[in-house]
């Protein structure tokens, strides 16, 4: 870790370069704790459509919502610099959990809160 002494037979310019390898992944992890937060916090909005969708006979999906969703988050990607066809990938991904959720919602076989 940073701080460490230098190993045996290590250049500075290596233990330097394996600090910063440290640090980056310590940042990499608290994101992804960050995005399991997020995703939770999104199941936690989905599974409450879910059940206003049950409740009035609404189906499980929205594909005119999921389109637009789409073309937003393409978008959105493209602005941060990242592949649009992986948000559209991760986007479908999470649609496809969220729709299985409603119909189970939806023919009485859970709330909607398992995973």
């Amino acid at each position: 870790m940073a701080g460490d002494p230098p190993r045996i037979g290590t250049s500075v310019a290596e233990q330097t370069a394996q600090d910063r390898l440290e640090a980056l992944r310590a940042s990499i992890d608290n994101i992804d704790t960050a995005l399991i937060h997020m995703l939770a916090e999104r199941f936690r909005c989905t599974q409450e459509v879910g059940r206003l969708k049950a409740e009035y006979g609404m189906p499980a999906s929205d594909p005119e919502r999921e389109t637009r969703q789409i073309a937003r988050l393409r978008a959105l990607a493209e602005d941060a610099h990242l592949d649009p066809e992986f948000a559209e990938k991760w986007f479908n991904f999470v649609v496809a959990e969220v729709i299985r959720h409603h119909r189970n919602i939806a023919d009485g076989s859970t709330d909607g809160s398992d995973g």
